[in-house]
């Protein structure tokens, strides 16, 4: 027996002594703020606790060890901190997705007992532990400087009102930042099973036999499940149906996200011990694991070949003969790497009958498509099925997929009970789909004026072993080739090609990251080469009305491209090492593809009003930036009032929750289902309306195909930025200024969060984050590997907003979540190419040469 306390009161436990502190908080108390972002590898501080007064890592922390130790969660501290805690953190706009911030708000709270007045640099040293991939860590520093003011000097907690442009609390930011059970993980189920996958240990190896027997025959095991158990379709996918869900005996395996089994037992160490215990026998096959091989050799991922797509963009004179013509001609090729998400909550999935119906828990970035994937895999119809929208713990397009959703759907399918499939860590990083590795050849012309003249790019991309949605990421590369600029002959071609490679899909930028990269580094190579300012040069081609994009697209809105040069002109004189770069990308999927969206307001009693869409929130506000809307379009101030609710019986429609078009569309379907509410509130208060509801929808059916014969709109709206990074005398980046046209704002502190964590990603990109594959497996699988930037790695970020009205958006706003991460990497290139006169083709960036 070992005695502690937890949370002041006397524990006996005769448990298992190896048994993490994390496991046991986890899953035998009402303990629900203490998060497993890393699988017990230390990595990630979500699951810090108060030991003995100190901080220590509930995940590395065994209970042998606790013998007469005192640990204290969040749910322990005395309410009237953990309130301030809190707030501070939801006033200084700290919480977006909200995983990390209970670990974030314990750090707090021991820190401020043992240093109550920190300096921001000494906050920043202190949080280095703690990994957050949505904020930047930036308003997380703000908010442990405001709870130090208002423990020690009595500073009051002033929350924004909710006006448009100012910053009211985030939904359910408070209740995320003190850890109550909002995720998926903290939810409970009566008679819950729990499912663990057998993942293929081979990129490319022909399954000869799946034996499940040992399995089986462990105590508490329910049932194994295998490619046998699919009453519908087995191969599904978001486009292109290519995915198995299991892969079957007597078939080959395509990458080692490939699964196998689930085995579904009485708790989850039995799910995963069971799992263990099958044994596969394989004939190992040679993985094709190079685009160019795959391209070349007879080796076939899938029967149809390994060319998933190809898109082509070619306008003008033909671009050889301009370069001919061309005072300065530059090329060269560059290479990206792999990039994997990192979203903190791991993937999580809860499937059950309720009132007859199977209702699937999603943290998915499209609960209709999950809707219509699981009902294709079981055979079922649409209707019955209910897919609820957990909001995600992070996601950066790597939640678009399905991938336990399926699993859970199914075995509560069969087994009529209550079913949770969760990954580890592990294998998060093998079974999502990962950032597009690029190999881009690279031409540029100018004439003597600096003027481009001609573009010609080849461009492959490495999507995996499934299609993905490689094929529109790809496209997306090729028409935004030339990015942010007016270059008249385009000559573009990009290739999605298939290998066994872990599969490569939507994150954020979507292709548009690599291409940026690239023709920003032959813009600073045509500057190096025939003298031109790198401003002046980019200042000169700048998209602006009337030009077209590569894509063809001529714009016919104001476009604020220019002004974002201007107000970043300031730190590009001040006598520093800069490095600069443009960037535009496209809001909505555009290309002739109809995007809905629909929205339903319930009129409660008490002047409250229920909203019902179908967006997906993962820490990006798109929850209250439909409140918001709302709220202003009826002219009343009813922010805190609105509660948000997403899922498919509402059939609120609309897609998945990418390509940074959810503000337009979901304030476009809000703003139509508030037509009529507006019209009753001029006879009656909102409180005499109680009982009626309002519905309303969007449909954007007006965009072309790049290929169009006539004029090209190629999407709804555009979003451009201008990101400078400044190096210190010694070569390190000091600060990022990211000036950004989105728009109007709808909320301040959300905003300047969106592009500080988008800044942050960015700069990883360029400097240290790889996923490195090898034979198409992970060299290294451990979270630590992955590069991603600390709180002490984050320079100064200065945001900038350009607010221009957007005619056909809602209230003029437009899409952020993705634009704010793409120009970093290539401005962060340029600055050390100026600083050691080195040019860098390859991501990560090779350091500085001092």
């Amino acid at each position: 027996m070992i005695r502690f306390s937890l949370n002041g009161k006397e524990i006996e436990y005769t448990g298992d002594p190896e048994a993490t502190l994390l496991q046991w908080l986890r899953c035998e108390t009402e303990v629900k703020s203490v998060k497993d972002g890393c699988s017990g590898q230390g990595t990630c501080g979500a699951c810090i606790v108060e030991l003995n007064g100190k901080p220590s890592l509930a995940c590395c922390k065994t209970m042998g060890k606790l013998e007469n130790t005192s640990i204290v969660t969040l749910e322990g501290i005395p309410e009237k901190t953990r309130r301030v805690l809190g707030e501070a953190f939801v006033a200084s706009g700290a919480v977006q997705c909200g995983f990390c911030s209970p670990g974030m708000l314990t750090r707090t709270k021991l820190l401020l007992e043992k240093n109550p007045t920190p300096t921001r640099e000494e906050v920043t040293k202190k949080i280095k532990s703690h990994l957050c991939r949505c904020t930047g860590y930036v308003k997380i520093v703000d908010a442990i400087m405001l709870a130090s003011e208002v423990f020690n000097n009595g500073k009051e907690i002033v929350l924004d009102d909710s006006a448009f442009g100012m910053s009211p609390p985030k939904f359910q930011a408070f209740e995320r930042a003190v850890g109550k059970p909002l995720f998926v993980g903290g939810m409970k189920f009566e008679n819950l099973l729990h499912g663990a996958l057998h993942f293929s240990d081979h990129p490319r190896a022909r399954v000869l036999k799946i034996n499940t027997a040992k399995a089986e025959a462990m105590d508490g095991v329910v049932r194994v499940f295998t490619a046998k158990d699919v009453p519908g379709q087995r191969s599904i996918g978001l486009i292109v149906n290519d995915w198995d869900v299991y892969i079957a005996e007597g078939e080959t395996t395509r990458c080692i996200g490939d699964v196998l089994a689930m085995v579904v037992a009485e708790t989850k160490t039995i799910s995963r011990q069971a799992a263990a215990l099958i044994e596969v026998e394989y004939e190992v096959l040679e993985p094709v694991v190079d685009t160019k091989q795959a391209l070349e050799d007879d080796i076939k991922v899938h029967e149809g070949g390994n060319l998933l797509k190809e898109s082509t963009i070619c306008y003008g004179e033909d671009v050889e003969a301009v370069f001919k013509n061309s005072k300065f001609v530059v090329s060269d090729t560059f290479q990206t790497q792999v990039i994997e998400h990192a979203f903190m909550e791991l993937e999580n999935s809860v499937a059950q009958y309720e009132d007859g119906r199977l209702t699937v828990y999603s943290q998915g970035q499209g609960i209709y498509e999950d809707r219509h994937q699981i009902a294709a895999l079981l055979g079922l119809e649409t209707k019955d099925i209910n897919v609820k929208l957990v909001a995600a713990g992070g996601a950066f397009g790597g939640k678009e997929d399905l991938t336990v959703q399926g699993h859970a759907a199914l075995a509560a399918f069969h087994l009529r009970q209550a079913v949770k499939v969760k990954l580890d860590r592990t294998e998060s990083m093998r079974m999502h789909p990962k950032r597009h590795p690029m190999r881009m050849e690279y031409k540029l012309g100018c004439d003597g004026d600096g003027k481009f003249t001609a573009l010609h790019a080849r461009i492959v991309g490495d999507t995996g072993a499934y299609a993905s949605v490689g094929g529109p990421v790809m496209e997306r590369a090729a028409t935004h080739a030339g990015g942010a600029y007016y270059i008249p002959n385009i000559d573009v071609k990009s290739k999605a090609v298939y290998t066994n490679n872990i599969v490569c899909g939507a994150m954020r930028g979507f292709g548009v990251n690599q291409v940026t990269f690239a023709i920003e580094g032959l813009i600073d190579e045509l500057c190096d080469t025939a003298g031109f300012d790198r401003w002046e040069i980019r200042y000169k081609n700048a998209l602006d009305k009337g030009l077209k994009t590569t894509s063809g697209h001529k714009l016919r809105k104001e476009v604020g491209l220019k002004k974002t040069l201007e107000l970043v002109k300031k730190d590009y004189d001040s006598g520093m090492v800069t490095g600069l770069a443009c960037a535009i990308k496209n809001c909505g999927l555009g290309n002739g593809i109809p995007e809905l969206s629909g929205a339903r307001l319930e009129i409660l009693e008490g002047g409250k009003i229920r909203l019902y869409h179908g967006w997906s929130e993962m820490g990006q506000g798109i929850d209250t930036i439909a409140q918001q809307m709302l709220s202003e379009y009826l002219g009343l101030d009813i922010v805190s009032k609105i509660e948000v609710i997403v899922n498919t019986d509402s059939e609120t429609k609309a897609g998945n929750t990418t390509a940074s078009r959810g503000t337009f569309l979901v304030g476009k379907a809000v703003l139509a289902a508030a037509e009529d509410l507006k019209k009753d509130l001029e006879k009656h208060s909102l409180s005499e309306l109680a009982g009626r509801s309002y519905d309303g929808s969007y449909l954007c059916d007006w965009t072309t195909p790049s290929d169009f014969d006539g004029e090209i709109i190629s999407h709804f709206a555009y979003s451009f930025a201008t990101h400078l990074v400044t190096l210190s005398d010694a070569g390190k980046i000091t600060k990022v200024t990211a000036a950004h046209d989105s728009g109007i704002v709808v909320n301040r502190k959300l905003y300047e969060g969106q592009v500080e964590g988008g800044v942050v990603m960015g700069l990883g990109y360029a400097l240290s984050e790889n996923l490195v594959l090898e034979k198409g497996q992970i060299v290294d699988p451990r979270f630590k590997s992955l590069g991603l930037l600390r709180s002490t790695d984050v320079p100064e970020i200065e945001v900038i907003p350009v607010e221009i009205f957007d005619t056909d958006a809602p209230l003029g706003a437009k899409g952020l979540g993705e634009i704010c991460c793409i120009p970093t990497a290539a401005a962060a290139a340029g600055a050390y190419r100026k600083f050691d006169g080195k040019k860098r083709c390859v991501l990560p960036l090779d350091p500085v040469e001092k």
